[in-house]
């Protein structure tokens, strides 16, 4: 009878490699998280032993994933906005009309800013990179905005100027909601939006219409964000 024991190092080597790897995993989110915390709260020009207090590390550790404190905090601008560009696509990947799709983007976006205060922070204090990122929110949205061009849909002889339009209205809103806590997101998002289309060519009525249709349960939202 054949000698089991090498298919078992094997497995057992395999385990051991996966065990690893998670740990690693979570030790580069915990860093990724911690920087985001010190970006929303505007701090950067912090050592990196308070970087991995706070993410609950050895300093040793950080070097294992990270060159730099300044490469950290890039990685986690990009990933913030990979990550809320990703949700996005998922929200809006059955809807066939793009200026739907843009405008439902931006009005989740906008709730955002209340939802997720802390992502919300991250993005309004690097809105250059949400402006010009080659990840997360702007090349979707220049895909949804060039898109509804190609369709007809929207009158557009710029497409980047509509593009930092956008990011710049996104932007504005969030800071507004940031300043005025007492402020309803949901129609101020609604009403942003309902501008840009006016301004993309879309008439009153049409504009109206698209920012009355029901947006995915944003409770729901969170659950697939967590």
């Amino acid at each position: 009878m054949a000698s089991t024991g090498g298919v078992e190092d094997a497995m057992a080597d395999r385990t051991a490699t996966g065990r690893v790897d998670r740990r690693k995993a979570r030790t580069r989110s915990a860093l990724v998280c911690a920087a985001q915390r010190l970006l929303a709260e505007g701090r950067t020009d912090v050592p990196i032993l308070e970087i991995t207090e706070l993410a609950d590390i050895g300093v040793g550790s950080f070097y294992n994933h990270f060159d730099s404190k300044e490469e950290l905090f890039r990685v986690a601008v990009e990933e913030a906005l990979e990550w809320w560009g990703t949700l996005m696509d998922r929200l809006t990947a059955d809807i066939d009309d793009p200026a739907v799709a843009y405008a439902q983007s931006f009005r989740m976006t906008g709730r955002l800013h209340r939802r997720h205060p802390e992502l919300s922070q991250v993005l309004l204090n690097h809105g250059l990179e949400l402006a010009r990122s080659d990840s997360g929110l702007a090349p979707r949205a220049f895909h949804d905005i060039s898109a509804a061009v190609d369709a007809g849909r929207f009158e557009v002889e710029d497409l980047d100027l509509a593009l930092a339009v956008t990011a710049g209205a996104t932007l504005a809103l969030g800071a507004l909601l940031h300043a005025q806590p007492d402020r309803d997101d949901a129609k101020s998002s609604d009403l942003v939006v309902r501008g840009l289309l006016r301004q993309f060519g879309i008439s009153a009525d049409e504009a109206e219409r698209i920012c009355s249709l029901d947006l995915p349960d944003l409770d729901l939202v969170d659950t697939i964000a967590g």
